[in-house]
């Protein structure tokens, strides 16, 4: 037991400081967006809107999170990823906190937007930070590391959501949430570093001003990722559906399953990067094998029935994960080097907003039209379709080598 302990413990060795700093910022903010969750019972119960003008609202979201994205890809360049990241915590808590007096519903449209506005504008900042912060040898486990802080974040942040709720009202929630962000902005300014904000610019002033837009070869990578992310949220949108219908799993137990996704990923991510990390394993083949694990965990649920599907289903889904994001977050930081990183990370992250905005209406048309298994069908076949593009992409940069 303890020379697991050591082996766990040792994948977390050799991070800055400004890294493990980085993610309990991370880590603070996302504990802290605990309105997100509550949001569409928020806008049901508090203000009585139609499940129609809640779908609109819910619209905004997902382009405020876009534009945010791409603002703040273009302004990292500009004042630098330790200001934009300051100003994007502050900004968001402060409009957390007034979108709760907003009543109407264009008005709720528009605070919605803000809200996503400034809270996304951090994400690419952050992954040019991690650039900053972290050596080349292991960026790939310090973005692990964020994402570890991230699904700490939201497991925690609802639950406390939740309590605030039963015990109070939605209006500690907004206060809460909005408190929190102002905290993160305010620990970010006493324990990182800004010198490292400036030494990112000058790098990036010797770099190639290249758009990223005019980069085919990394929008390949942002169509692959896109898709990816369009499968990937599936998992958190229909395929629930289809577990409480065919196999008859009430809320708690699919909880329990999304529960255990959480658990895997806190106890093995690390470990498993460190590992995949080593000689033996491309950060292609990595990729290849997350890709063939998540259409199996389609695949399974399309054509089996047995009780331990669901099961099967999320730990497939959950090793895929591990296998994939942080070493195709690491691909794009490191295509990112050769022009605009900022611009480039922003495009990266929009490719994810966008999968949100598209991913849960197209897989519920897709059942509502063709049925459940087709739609899982469709979803193996394109993470199939990923894996000859990542080989179409791979061969692009070995030609530009």
């Amino acid at each position: 037991m303890l020379k697991i302990l050591n082996l766990y413990l040792s994948s977390f060795k050799g991070l800055s400081r400004e890294i493990w700093f980085l993610a309990l910022i991370t880590f603070i903010n996302r504990a802290g967006t605990m309105v997100i969750p509550f949001l569409t019972i928020y806008l049901t119960t508090e203000r009585n809107f139609s499940l129609e003008k809640i779908a609109w609202i819910m619209s905004f979201f997902g382009l405020g999170s876009v534009f945010g994205a791409w603002i703040g890809g273009k302004l990292c360049s500009k004042i630098g990823f330790y200001s934009l990241m300051f100003w994007s915590l502050i900004l968001s808590g402060i409009a957390f906190v007034l979108l709760q007096f907003v009543e109407s519903f264009w008005g709720l449209c528009a605070g919605i937007f803000i809200v996503m506005l400034f809270a996304d504008a951090f994400r690419p900042a952050s992954y040019v930070a991690i650039n900053a912060y972290s050596r080349e040898e292991n960026k790939t486990r310090s973005l692990s590391l964020l994402r570890l802080a991230i699904n700490l974040g939201f497991s925690l942040g609802p639950a406390i959501g939740g309590f605030i709720i039963v015990n109070f009202d939605f209006s500690g929630l907004f206060w809460l949430d909005g408190l929190t962000c102002i905290l993160a902005a305010l620990v970010f300014l006493t324990l990182l570093n800004k010198k490292a904000s400036n030494s990112q610019k000058e790098e990036e002033k010797q770099q190639i001003n290249k758009s990223p837009y005019k980069d085919k070869t990394y929008l390949l990578l942002i169509l692959v990722t896109f898709l990816i992310g369009f499968t990937f949220l599936q998992y958190f949108s229909t395929v629930p559906l289809f577990y409480k219908a065919n196999f008859k799993l009430d809320e708690q137990g699919i909880g329990m399953l999304f529960f255990l996704n959480g658990f895997l990923i806190f106890l093995i991510e690390m470990p498993l990067v460190k590992y995949l990390e080593g000689p033996k394993f491309s950060v292609y083949k990595t990729i290849t094998i997350s890709l063939i694990l998540l259409a199996l965990s389609f695949i399974i649920i399309a054509f089996f029935s047995l009780k331990i599907v669901p099961l099967i289903g999320i730990l497939l889904m959950t090793f895929g994960e591990m296998f994939n994001f942080p070493f195709i977050n690491s691909l794009a930081l490191q295509r990112a080097k050769s022009g605009n990183m900022g611009e480039y990370m922003a495009l990266f992250t929009m490719a994810f907003s966008l999968a949100h905005i598209l991913g849960h209406n197209l897989g519920l048309n897709l059942i509502h039209y063709f049925g459940f298994g087709t739609t899982w069908f469709t979803m193996a076949m394109i993470l199939f379709f990923c894996i000859a593009l990542l080989f179409i992409y791979k061969k692009r940069i070995d030609e530009e080598k």
